[in-house]
């Protein structure tokens, strides 16, 4: 076992499930929350079992006269092997502060954006959406890769099959172009294979 399994199990990201960071001074890719909610679900277990979010602290932070920042201290606890893993990080979101073209913005959700970001950071520190991360996403190439990885894939086994409960030639035919469209070369000989079987028993039956 290596101390990169977990890593390399959760690090590609699905492109659908990225989204631009806005209202921030940088620019940048960010997945989604309940994106990454689901990742760990699907390693880990349901959320309070096999893993979850505890809020070790929070509060509101005067930053300048107009300006009032929330931060959380957030725990991300999750099982391994039978024991108790935990990964901390801190959240922060401006909760009062004051817009650029006159008056004060307060938002109401500070608190549980906070949350949200520290739950972020804590799964990226144990993989999570790494590629993001740590800058792959910038790569055209990478993302078209890591979109492929998440696309479903075609089912081999129930394709070949219709290839072989072909009711006819005709039908057939159509059949197996399909299949040739679908699935990769490495599967064409298989189809071909079933093809020429089911073409053999079509073209004898006819015959009788």
């Amino acid at each position: 076992m290596s101390n990169m399994d977990l890593w390399n199990r959760v690090k590609v990201t699905d492109p659908s499930a990225v989204k631009k960071i806005t209202g921030k001074p940088y620019q940048g890719d960010s997945p989604k929350p309940f994106w990454l909610i689901q990742r760990a679900t699907e390693e880990f277990g349901p959320c309070g079992d096999g893993w979850g979010v505890e809020v070790k602290s929070e509060g509101f932070h005067r930053m300048t006269d107009t300006d009032v920042m929330h931060t959380a201290v957030v725990v991300v606890w999750y099982m391994k092997d039978g024991k108790r893993c935990a990964v901390e990080q801190m959240g922060q979101t401006k909760a009062c502060y004051a817009k650029s073209g006159g008056g004060m913005m307060l938002d109401e959700d500070a608190g549980k954006k906070s949350v949200t970001d520290g739950m972020v950071k804590c799964l990226s520190m144990i993989g999570f959406a790494g590629d993001i991360f740590s800058g792959q996403w910038n790569d055209s190439k990478y993302v078209e890769w890591a979109a492929e990885q998440y696309r479903e894939k075609p089912d081999v086994v129930a394709i070949i099959k219709g290839i072989a409960n072909s009711a006819n030639l005709g039908l057939l035919k159509t059949n197996f172009t399909h299949a040739m469209q679908m699935l990769d070369s490495e599967h064409h000989p298989e189809v071909i294979s079933a093809k020429d079987k089911r073409k053999e028993e079509l073209t004898l039956k006819e015959k009788a």
